[in-house]
């Protein structure tokens, strides 16, 4: 039960000094009223508010990193090198203009040179000096170079031709307009390869390799009427004049298998004869042998008695000894079977020998041997100047000629 409330019957009057303490009324008495006008206003302030404050002017960004850098530092940089820098950039494009020029001078002069030469192909063409253009404009080209490949000469190919020219005076107005030039001095270099011969003489059927600095050997396969005869000759090369070379073909030798030799000529040893194997393989073939026995011209070129030739054909006893000595097959090698097939063509059908081949042979003289494998050729003759050979060799690949000339001249200079 809550307590009631009670009234103070006899109340005390209102004190205020004795009221708590508010400090919003302390608050309340420093106030000295609204201010006359606002901090700033007047001539000064009113301009602050009323003109807005100006931004900087905009200014695209710069994405490259240090790019204001290294302009700064080629700013800086002295002017001696900076004109350094400009003459190298000036060097540069003058050299390249004078690489411009120097390679339409050798593409014109190599034009020039095929249809002069009636060539298949372009020549190589090598303009010596530096700088070009100033050769050109004192007309003299201090060394010019040129290679030709397969250039004809009589029934062969020389593999490769190449040619210096040094101090070329120049007959010309211009890069353009070169109407001719003087040589003073020319050496040059020629290859007779083996391999063109082999195409071109031997038909892929005989071989030429060297054999020491003056020799060539001939080895092959030569068809004669419808036979494949193996072919062994020599060439001994040397200087033939100023300008060519030639050949002297010797030891020409076609075999007819293991039966028969042949070596054209007038000589003894010359001629068609047995080889030595056949020779001595009549003392166990003795149809052959009586085919022999059987000629008295034979005979009598054997140096056997005819009556010990009689005994032989009659007695086979008789005819295995006298076949079978050293002396009657030394003296079956000396018989020129080509003299006998023009009196008794059957005894070269009884030794295994064909009548057409002997009579090819009989018409394949020396000179037509050797003019087959003959490697000679001769340089043309220059229209103005001397042209003429140094010397000649015989290397692994090719014959090598070593030419020289001078006083030449080209166009109409």
């Amino acid at each position: 039960m809550r307590t009631p409330h009670r009234m103070d019957p006899h109340p005390r009057p209102y004190d205020r000094s004795a009221a708590p303490h508010n400090p919003y009324e302390e608050l309340g008495a420093l106030d000295d009223g609204p201010p006359d006008e606002f901090p700033g206003e007047g001539t000064a302030g009113q301009r602050a508010v009323q003109e807005p404050e100006q931004e900087p002017e905009w200014t695209p960004p710069v994405h490259r990193r240090g790019g204001r850098r290294r302009r700064g530092r080629f700013a800086g940089l002295p002017l001696a090198v900076k004109a350094v820098v400009g003459l190298v950039v000036l060097a540069a494009f003058v050299t390249l203009a004078d690489r411009w020029a120097l390679l339409y001078a050798e593409h014109r002069a190599a034009d020039t040179v095929k249809d002069r030469m009636d060539l298949a192909a372009a020549p190589e063409v090598e303009i010596g000096g530096f700088p070009f253009l100033t050769q050109l404009a004192d007309k003299r080209l201090e060394s010019v170079r040129v290679t030709v490949p397969d250039v004809s000469a009589d029934r062969v190919s020389l593999a490769k031709v190449s040619a210096t020219a040094h101090d070329i005076r120049l007959d010309a107005d211009g890069l353009t307009s070169v109407r001719g030039a003087r040589i003073p001095r020319l050496d040059g270099d020629v290859l007779l390869s083996f391999a063109d011969l082999n195409r071109e003489l031997g038909a892929s059927q005989v071989m030429f390799t060297g054999d020491g600095r003056d020799r060539v050997r001939a080895r092959g396969i030569l068809p004669v009427a419808g036979h494949d005869l193996r072919l062994r000759a020599e060439a001994t090369i040397k200087r033939q004049g100023e300008r060519g070379i030639g050949t002297r073909i010797g030891g020409i030798r076609l075999d007819i298998g293991d039966l028969a030799t042949y070596r054209p000529g007038t000589r003894a040893s010359d001629g068609l004869h047995l080889t030595p194997k056949a020779s001595a393989d009549l003392a166990r073939e003795t149809r052959k042998a009586k085919v022999l026995l059987s000629v008295p011209a034979i005979v009598q070129r054997l140096g056997v008695p005819r009556a010990t030739a009689r005994e032989a054909l009659s007695d086979d006893g008789k005819l295995a000894e006298l076949t079978g000595s050293p002396r009657f097959a030394r003296q079956a090698q000396t018989l020129n079977l080509i003299d006998l097939a023009l009196d008794n063509p059957e005894v070269l059908r009884g030794l295994g020998l064909d009548p057409d081949l002997l009579d090819a042979l009989s018409r394949l003289t020396r000179p037509a041997l050797a003019d087959r494998l003959s490697l000679a050729f001769e340089l043309p003759e220059p229209e103005q100047g001397d042209m003429r050979l140094r010397y000649v060799r015989v290397e692994k690949d090719g014959i090598r000629v070593r030419l020289t000339g001078s006083g030449l001249a080209l166009g109409s200079s």
